[in-house]
């Protein structure tokens, strides 16, 4: 009987543990997001995947993290170099939803994509990482199954959960 109360309590020591980190998850990415664009769980995205809904996904971050690690069938659209004529190519009617490691840079192209007369633009909520820390798939730039995931630096690597952290 003691030993079931040692493992129990340990059980709700980590349930503790994971629903404090992703309390201070949220409330970190509270602090950076504007709520200039309306943002989608991962869990809803994974659905309309699965659901063959038509769904443009749009990873703002650098090539080097894409490389290591992206959402099967998402289109580079790199933050720091990307111009209005990329995204004038992109379909104005699609649902698109932008991400990058925790959703800051792709709020900002995210809202340039409304300014160009996107209707139907979310941003993916907590990024690639809380698309990982959920359990869903990733792959590399030979679109391969990956665990690998680019945590942008070591401050950020501690909300990745789940995944091998790449820098």
């Amino acid at each position: 009987m003691e030993g079931k109360r040692i493992c129990f309590a340990g059980t709700l020591l980590v349930i503790a543990l994971s629903v404090s980190a992703q309390s201070a998850f949220d409330k970190k990415l509270q602090s950076l997001y504007r709520n200039s664009v309306l943002t989608i769980a991962p869990t809803e995205l994974q659905s309309l995947i699965r659901g063959n809904k038509k769904v443009l996904v749009l990873d703002t971050r650098k090539p080097e993290e894409y490389n290591v690690s992206h959402l099967p069938g998402a289109v580079l659209i790199d933050y720091s170099t990307y111009t209005a004529k990329e995204l004038d190519k992109l379909d104005r009617k699609a649902k698109v939803i932008v991400y990058c490691t925790v959703g800051y840079r792709s709020e900002r192209v995210g809202e340039k994509l409304l300014k160009l007369g996107f209707k139907d633009v979310r941003n993916l909520y907590g990024g690639i990482i809380e698309w990982k820390n959920e359990g869903f798939p990733t792959v590399n730039k030979n679109n391969k199954a990956t665990d690998s995931i680019h945590a942008y630096n070591k401050n950020w690597s501690r909300w990745v959960l789940k995944g091998i952290k790449v820098y």
